[in-house]
């Protein structure tokens, strides 16, 4: 089946989609956004973490159907013009980009965070963060990432 879709603003046309496909193949198999990364494929890890009509979901658990008439933004759409996002500087700047894998879902879920509260505590972090699996780091230098990213000034949304 063909699908129609809006992702980081723009309209996208998938063909050959099969009714059980997931946002997350459509989106890095099909449409060639290979940010969010296909880790768990149960909701577990975060690695694939996607705005959904402005709220973060796991785009593993979401069939690309079901993304139809709605708004998609990746981590590859919060940059903008060419600049990254201050929260995606931030966790080059502090480090916390390691192997890569959990980095898409850690950078939308801080962005999500950072939204709803510009200056988190550390458990307000931590708890943010809570469905975001790492296999490389202790989580130090993601918790400087996000601290930092709370302290630079607004950069592109």
């Amino acid at each position: 089946m063909r699908i129609e879709l809006t992702v980081n603003g723009a309209t996208h046309e998938v063909d050959d989609v099969w009714e059980g496909e997931s946002l997350l193949y459509a989106l890095r198999e099909r449409m060639g956004l290979p940010g969010s990364k296909n880790a768990c494929e149960q909701g577990e890890c975060g690695s694939c973490t996607v705005y959904l009509d402005g709220l973060p979901v796991c785009s593993c658990l979401v069939a690309a159907g079901q993304a139809v008439g709605r708004e998609v933004t990746t981590v590859e759409g919060l940059s903008a013009q060419g600049e990254l996002h201050r929260v995606q500087q931030a966790f080059v700047e502090a480090g916390a980009v390691q192997c890569g894998f959990c980095t898409p879902g850690l950078i939308v879920t801080t962005h999500d965070l950072l939204e709803r509260n510009p200056q988190p505590s550390d458990p307000e972090i931590r708890e943010a963060l809570a469905g975001n699996l790492c296999r490389c780091t202790g989580y130090e230098k993601i918790m400087d990432a996000v601290r930092l990213a709370a302290r630079t000034e607004e950069g592109p949304r």
